[in-house]
């Protein structure tokens, strides 16, 4: 069934439903995603961006509801990464002459990727157009939303942006615009994207979109590689991505530990308990069962970190080293944070996890709490006291 994004422009993607991690096991994606392909029907024949080459055939078949293969004029590759472009060797197969549009980072990538495309490859640069007919589709570099090699495909006449990987989200579903689809749901995977895959590149991400802003395109619909098409409203996304990349932040907590005997978690509880007793809202993250992606996705919108380990081996617990070090490349923006953990002769957690929040940019606002073996009242009053003094701060900020 054709499925029409708006006359003479098409879906030609595949839905990938079942899939549960990406970029290897680093993301999980608890509502699969879609590798978004769009054919355009005009005097040439275009498709902007393909598929992973496990869903080839699917998009294949849905191509040729259009036109056969080898009469396609153009593909425009907006990011080369692989689950946008391993159908390109089989593409090139059925239609060795095809022009591939890219970026001059996407002719490294594509090169790469695919050396036998290298003969095809024609670079474009932000300001650049090519008239297919009754329209004129334009391009604008992109970098770090989110590869360098990442453009943006405008066409004018039915004002769309085909945005490759910026303003999606790992979300698989049988429609195809926001409108159609629970709001809460689609945020909350838009914001986990962002969190996990965009957090780190914050700073030109701004300047990016302030250049893309200054070319007044008319925008109706934004179209990203994953995920659904914005229609309703189309910049409320591209708005979102500068609250997040500026990191603004709410007045709440997000608190992580991982413990061995139950006394850190005692400890976080009575963090969380000070907190509240302040009206700060927080959410608590045993390190040990927790999705690191979903625990990311608080923290990006959270004011303060507050991290609690047992130690052992003279450091942190192998988890919270994990955390550490995640929080630590995605470099959250405009964060606090405080630690607290048990220990049994020496007590290195504190020292660890205050060292990780230097290294991430994370301001330790408070003095650690720790624990000899288990908590007793005074050190779980003294995480209360804690939570009094981190929701002070926050509400301060």
């Amino acid at each position: 069934m054709k499925k029409q994004v708006c006359e003479g422009i098409y879906w030609v993607g595949a839905n990938e439903w079942s899939k549960s991690h990406f970029h290897g096991h680093e993301l999980s994606i608890k509502h699969g995603t879609t590798y978004n392909s769009f054919f355009i029907d005009d005097e040439k024949k275009v498709v902007i961006d393909s598929v992973r080459d496990s869903k080839c055939d699917e998009w294949f078949k849905n191509i040729e509801e259009f036109c056969k293969i080898e009469e396609l004029d153009i593909l425009i590759v907006d990011h080369a990464e692989p689950d946008h472009s391993t159908a390109i060797p089989r593409l090139l197969e059925r239609n060795p002459n095809i022009q591939i549009y890219v970026s001059n980072g996407g002719k490294i990538s594509v090169s790469r990727f695919f050396p036998m495309a290298v003969n095809n490859l024609k670079v474009v640069k932000t300001g650049d157009s090519i008239k297919i007919g009754k329209r004129t589709l334009k391009f604008f570099e992109a970098q770090m939303l989110h590869w360098p090699d990442t453009m943006f495909t405008y066409s004018d006449t039915d004002k769309v942006l085909f945005s490759a990987d910026a303003f999606g989200e790992h979300l698989s579903t049988s429609k195809l615009f926001n409108d159609e689809i629970e709001n809460e749901g689609l945020w909350y995977e838009a914001e986990k994207y962002f969190a996990n895959i965009l957090t780190l590149y914050s700073q030109p991400i701004l300047k990016k979109i302030d250049a893309f802003l200054q070319l007044n395109w008319e925008l109706k619909m934004i179209a990203p590689s994953h995920g659904i098409i914005w229609r309703d409203n189309p910049t409320q996304i591209v708005e979102k991505y500068i609250h997040w990349a500026k990191g603004e932040c709410e007045g709440k907590a997000v608190i992580i530990f991982d413990t061995i005997w139950g006394g850190t978690e005692k400890m976080a509880d009575a963090i969380g308990q000070g907190l509240a007793e302040r009206g700060v809202h927080y959410k608590i993250f045993n390190a040990g069962s927790a999705d690191m992606a979903d625990v990311m996705t608080d923290l990006l919108g959270a004011k303060a970190i507050i991290m609690g380990s047992a130690t052992r081996n003279n450091t942190v617990l192998p988890v919270i080293a994990a955390f550490l070090e995640e929080t630590k490349g995605l470099k959250f923006r405009n964060k606090i944070g405080a630690a607290f953990g048990t220990y049994g002769w020496s007590g290195e957690c504190i020292k660890r996890i205050e060292a990780g929040f230097a290294e991430s940019g994370i301001e330790v606002v408070a003095e650690g709490v720790k624990s000899q073996f288990s908590p007793d009242e005074k050190d779980l009053l003294k995480c209360k006291e804690l939570g009094h003094t981190i929701a002070s701060k926050i509400k301060c900020k």
